[in-house]
């Protein structure tokens, strides 16, 4: 089968098309036709060699599947062939999306929403994913609460707004002026340019001083140290990336840090599902990529250029 894959680590350059053998299911394992997979930060950790020796060589990048189950191993109970599939694979696996097929246990393996393209549901499982863990799992948010979303516009950040207000929060989130219309069209209910405007005065002002009851911060650096001045006493804060500055305000206003590393995925897909066939949450696929051009949705991606807007997806079929 055909696939992209990295024989070294470094630059975008490092991606080639090689033909290797198509995987065979084992018990518990489906193989999956791969339609799309897309992209997220940690795809781009593991080809610049992040992760190290925890990565074996060669290795197929591509963490998230929309696909067709094409066969199944022996005591597979809840798929058949031809169910239409989606999962997020693994990070320290070595065999990923980049490629024709894929196969899986069957207990990460969860059911494609009915009314989305394969395209728009490559781009659910990890940032999807993530939010919800995130908000639901960590910070269990309740009805009418406030939420601050750092990074509205993103991956993660897309989903976090349509989940926060599917649970009935208010929602104030940061981003460019570019992305101001469009993350207002996913549900939240008060914009911020971090460019030109200071989240901390703004939020302070409009809550009276008493801050947000969850922060959620998609991007690295002190902004989730900040944050803890816009968050509640008794608080909850989650980040899904790593974090500088001074935490030590958290202790003071007994404000919960949370930080998220996705697993445990299926029940969270399923869960997705229902909201993305009811209508309260629609996948936002920024920009799409045929297979052989995975280094330049790579250079995309890297680029955090004003046009990069929720998802980057790679079309495999």
């Amino acid at each position: 089968m055909k696939a992209i894959v990295i024989t070294n680590f470094g630059s975008p350059e490092v991606f080639a098309q090689r033909d290797v053998n198509k995987p065979i299911p084992k018990q518990n394992q489906v193989l999956v036709k791969v339609y799309a997979t897309s992209l997220n930060p940690a795809d781009c950790g593991m080809r610049q060699g992040f992760f190290g020796p925890r990565v074996k060589l060669p290795a197929i990048l591509g963490y998230d599947v929309s696909g067709v189950v094409e066969a199944i191993g022996e005591n597979v109970q809840d798929f058949q062939v031809g169910d239409e599939v989606y999962y997020a694979i693994e990070l320290m696996s070595g065999d990923g999306a980049n490629a024709e097929y894929h196969v899986a246990d069957e207990s990460i393996v969860a059911r494609k929403p009915r009314n989305i393209n394969h395209l728009e549901a490559a781009s659910v499982p990890i940032a999807g994913g993530t939010a919800w863990a995130a908000l639901i799992t960590r910070a269990n948010i309740q009805v009418g609460e406030t939420v601050l979303i750092h990074g509205g516009g993103g991956g993660v950040g897309t989903f976090a707004i349509q989940i926060a207000k599917a649970a009935g929060a208010y929602v104030y989130t940061t981003c460019g002026s570019y992305d101001a219309e469009f993350v207002k069209s996913l549900g939240a209910d008060r914009v911020i340019d971090y460019r030109n405007e200071n989240f901390i005065e703004i939020i302070q002002q409009e809550t009276n001083g008493k801050g947000v009851d969850v922060t959620l911060t998609t991007v690295g650096g002190e902004i989730l140290a900040q944050s803890l001045v816009v968050t509640k006493a008794d608080g909850r804060v989650v980040t899904v990336t790593g974090v500088d500055g001074d935490l030590n305000a958290a202790i003071f206003k007994n404000i919960t840090i949370h930080f998220v590393h996705l697993d445990h995925t299926r029940p969270k897909l399923d869960a997705l599902r229902n909201l993305i066939e009811r209508g309260q949450i629609k996948p936002v696929v920024g920009m799409t990529f045929p297979l052989n051009q995975v280094a330049e949705a790579h250079k995309k991606l890297e680029s955090r250029g004003e046009d990069v807007r929720g998802k980057i997806v790679i079309e495999v079929v």
